[in-house]
């Protein structure tokens, strides 16, 4: 296996910024971001691309929704602890989150609507059929939507990819909400 760097501040080199861009937003700088820094341009690609997200019109429980299926389906076992404490600070319902969590139905027909396009997104690989844009549009979202939840899945391409390769070690800020694909969760 090759091992990654989890790198700080001071082994950061031209990523250097950008961690400190991290520190000043969360705090403390994520493992996913440390272990970023040894590619600037995909650090940097990541920051972008999430505040990018962040600016659609979809709020913040839909934003977790497509990336929490996406983090689910591609077994990121980091981003699913990370997403979990994201969601819980921004106060997401616990029914949602637990469906997430788990791969079932979410109770509200609109959310479940997009969590099963986003699915149909992520499996089909971008090709999903006519019938599953024409059903997430029915659920009451519109054509920007269809294509902002590309936008969320290319965000988490990059994260759990980079995930899978390096072996991410969680956070102990996110360890609460361990989980696994197998099903066996802490949360």
């Amino acid at each position: 296996m090759t091992d990654f760097q989890v790198h700080s501040i001071e082994t950061a080199g031209a990523s250097k910024a950008l961690l400190e861009k991290s520190l000043k937003s969360y705090g403390f700088i994520p493992n996913l971001h440390a272990v970023m820094a040894e590619s600037p341009a995909l650090l940097e690609g990541y920051q972008s691309l999430a505040e990018i997200f962040g600016k659609t019109k979809l709020s913040e429980t839909e934003r977790q929704i497509i990336a929490m299926t996406n983090n689910r389906l591609n077994g990121c076992t980091y981003c699913m602890a990370a997403h979990t404490t994201i969601m819980q600070g921004a106060k997401v319902p616990e029914d949602v989150i637990a469906a997430l969590r788990e791969g079932t139905p979410i109770a509200d027909p609109k959310l479940e609507a997009l969590r099963v396009y986003a699915e149909k997104v992520n499996l089909s690989r971008g090709w999903p059929e006519d019938g599953d844009i024409e059903a997430f549009l029915a659920a009451g979202y519109t054509k920007e939507n269809v294509l902002d939840v590309i936008l969320g899945t290319a965000y988490k391409v990059l994260s759990n990819y980079t995930n899978h390769v390096a072996q991410t070690p969680v956070d102990t800020v996110f360890a609460k909400n361990a989980w696994t694909p197998d099903g066996d969760q802490a949360s």
